[in-house]
C-alpha cells in the first residue's frame, strides 16, 4: 500500500507539473477508487497534497520568470474567498448532483481548450482585438492592462475556481489555466507557472477550512501521497518545457475528458 500511495502521488505530481492543473483533478479519484480513502477525507488529503506540490512547482517556475504575480494574486485572492464557501456547500448538495455538474463542466472546458489549441491564434497572445468585448488585453510589451472590467472578470473566474476547490479538492487548476490563456492572453508556459501560485494559495485556504470543520485527515497517508507527488512534479515540469503550448493544451484537454468520463461512469453505476 505504501508503494501504491507513492505511485499514485507521483501520477498526480507528474500531471500537475505537466499541465499546471491536471494533477489536481486526478487526486481525489485515485485516493477514493485506488486507495480506498473515504470521499470526505480524500478532499482534505487532495488539498494538502496539491497545495504542497504546487508550492514546490511555483517556486521552481518563479526562479525562471514564468509566473505573472499581479494576475495570479488577483485569482488567488478571489479563490481563497470561494474555497470555504465550497467546503460548506460540499456538505449540503447531493454528491451525485455535484459530480455530474463537475463532469459536465470538465467536458465543456476540455472542448474549449482543444479548439483553442487547434487554432493558430492559440500560439499568440489571445483577445488582442479592441472589439473583443469587456475582457482583458495586453499592451505592445505584453503587460496585462488590468482594467476594472478585466479585474472583475478574472476575480469571478478565480472565485469559481475557489468554490470548486472547496467542493472537490481539485485546486481549481483545470479552470485557472484555460482562463489565464483565454481571458488574460497569457502563454501556456506562463499560465502553468501562474496557476501553480494560485493553486498553492487556494488549496491552503481549502485545507484550512477542511481542518477547521473537524473533518478527518490521515496525515500519514497525506505525507506519503505528497512525497510521491513532489517527486512526480519534477518529471512533469521537465517534460512540459519540451512541449509546445498547443500540444500541452491538447494533453490537458485529453486528461480532463478521461477524468470526466470516469466520474460519469462511477456516478451512473452507483
Amino acid at each position: 500500500m505504501l508503494l501504491l500511495t507513492l505511485l499514485f502521488g507521483a501520477l498526480v505530481g507528474f500531471s500537475l507539473g505537466l499541465t499546471g492543473g491536471g494533477g489536481a483533478i486526478f487526486a481525489v479519484p485515485l485516493l477514493v477508487y485506488g486507495l480506498g480513502v473515504p470521499a470526505r477525507e480524500a478532499v482534505g488529503v487532495s488539498l494538502l497534497t496539491v497545495g504542497s506540490t504546487s508550492l514546490v512547482g511555483f517556486l521552481q517556475r518563479a526562479r525562471s520568470g514564468m509566473v505573472e504575480f499581479p494576475t495570479g494574486l488577483l485569482f488567488a485572492g478571489a479563490g481563497m474567498v470561494g474555497a470555504p464557501v465550497g467546503a460548506v456547500l460540499a456538505d449540503r448538495i447531493p454528491e451525485a448532483l455535484l459530480l455530474g455538474l463537475f463532469a459536465v463542466l470538465m467536458l465543456v472546458i476540455a472542448a474549449r481548450m482543444w479548439r483553442k489549441a487547434g487554432d493558430s491564434a492559440a500560439r499568440l497572445p489571445i483577445i488582442m482585438d479592441e472589439n473583443a468585448g469587456p475582457t482583458c488585453r495586453r499592451d505592445p510589451e505584453g503587460k496585462l492592462r488590468l482594467t476594472s472590467q478585466c479585474a472583475m472578470l478574472l476575480g469571478i473566474v478565480g472565485l469559481s475556481a475557489g468554490v470548486l476547490s472547496g467542493l472537490f479538492g481539485v485546486g481549481g487548476g483545470f479552470i485557472i489555466v484555460p482562463a489565464l490563456i483565454m481571458f488574460s492572453g497569457m502563454g501556456m508556459q506562463r499560465a502553468i507557472g501562474t496557476s501553480l501560485l494560485v493553486i498553492t494559495l487556494v488549496s491552503a485556504s481549502g485545507a484550512a477550512s477542511h481542518l477547521l470543520a473537524g473533518k478527518d485527515l490521515t496525515l500519514a497517508t497525506a505525507g506519503v501521497f505528497t512525497a510521491g507527488s513532489v517527486a512526480g512534479l519534477f518529471a512533469g515540469s521537465g517534460l512540459a518545457q519540451r512541449l509546445a503550448g498547443p500540444t500541452l493544451q491538447k494533453v490537458f484537454a485529453a486528461a480532463i475528458v478521461v477524468v470526466a468520463l470516469f466520474v460519469i461512469f462511477r456516478t451512473v453505476s452507483h
